[in-house]
């Protein structure tokens, strides 16, 4: 990469989603769209079927791991996608509810929430719940273990399904949204209302702030060394060093992809570092996080980018916006 202005766009396969783009996926080699119509787009390239995971309704939440795709509704249903269109509904929420927040881990594992209760089910089928303190915004699975990040009201709660001993709270005053772990299990981060991040080190429930965003952070996503956390939130992508014990703390966060509009998604590419970054004029560039080297990937073409995902390789990336334009980039051989 260089800052020559060089573009990718030519490599581009657009994809009319015509809807607002909520979650991209891959599937193995189809890329998939979770769309706010309520529909499943599966893209491979030559076909663009559409499955209708919540006929009438929208979906709020998705997530996959690579093999499903798992849809949360404004119905209340749970259900999974797979490559070939395979549909199942997985669960259901009380009726008149509809799922808040959706997670997937990689060993079939998945929870849900609606309203304060949290549901885990692990690749078995075994199910527990949980009431939180207050309604949950936010579920992420450790990336290892039958373990979850709950993201409530004023902090987070670390949850062992299948333990008998109290759940671990992690307190911090604020709403917080969105929640992720580091890839090594010793840090958890949310996202706050409050234009801010705050973060715990799971080991002693230390505290880190992670502040001075112009606006809310939405999107968060990890190197694949784990020493980097990129944000959303400013006209720039803001990475957190997690590199040292301590985490962030005492130390300056880095940007890059520095552009006259906001940022609205980030993705990590999952074998190198090179990020990703979706801005809400429609833009895409690939950063590449040591000399700041960049790329373009889409030019601004309006409608914010809503969605950003890597397939497992790292050559191909999908995106959508909130408008429904999507497309998937194929990095072409280096």
């Amino acid at each position: 990469m260089s800052q020559s202005g060089e573009s990718l766009t030519e490599f581009i396969t657009p994809i009319e989603a015509g809807a607002h783009v909520t979650t991209a996926a891959f599937l193995g080699s189809v890329a998939a769209f979770a769309l706010g119509d309520g529909t499943v787009l599966l893209s491979d390239g030559a076909a663009d079927p559409r499955v209708e995971a919540h006929p009438g309704g929208a979906i709020l939440v998705a997530d996959a791991n690579g093999r499903r795709l798992v849809t949360g509704g404004d119905d209340g249903r749970i259900v999974e996608v797979l490559a070939d269109g395979h549909m199942e509904q997985l669960a259901a929420v009380e009726r008149g509810r509809w799922v808040d927040a959706l997670a997937l881990g990689q060993d079939g594992s998945l929870a849900w929430s609606s309203g304060k209760v949290v549901t885990a089910r692990d690749g078995r089928g075994w199910t527990a719940s949980i009431e939180a303190r207050s309604t949950v915004r936010g579920l992420a699975f450790a990336p290892k273990g039958f373990q979850l990040a709950i993201a409530h009201y004023d902090g987070a709660t670390l949850w062992f399904p299948r333990a008998v001993a109290k759940p671990k709270l992690l307190e911090w005053k604020g709403s917080h949204i969105d929640v992720t772990w580091s890839p090594d299990a010793r840090f958890v981060v949310t996202s706050l209302q409050e234009n801010a991040l705050h973060g715990w080190r799971v080991a002693d429930s230390a505290h880190m702030r992670m502040t001075g965003y112009p606006s809310k952070t939405r999107s968060m996503s990890w190197s694949p060394d784990g020493k980097w956390l990129a944000t959303s939130g400013a006209d720039a992508a803001i990475l957190w060093p997690f590199q040292a014990k301590d985490g962030p703390m005492g130390k300056q966060p880095k940007e890059v992809a520095v552009r006259p509009a906001k940022i609205e998604r980030v993705a990590f590419h999952p074998k190198a570092p090179v990020l990703a970054v979706g801005f809400e004029d429609g833009c895409i560039l690939l950063s590449r996080i040591g000399d700041g080297g960049e790329l373009l990937a889409r030019p601004p073409e309006g409608g914010a980018i809503s969605a950003l995902a890597w397939d497992a390789e790292g050559k191909r990336l999908a995106f959508g916006t909130d408008h429904g334009a999507a497309g998937v980039l194929t990095l072409p051989p280096v």
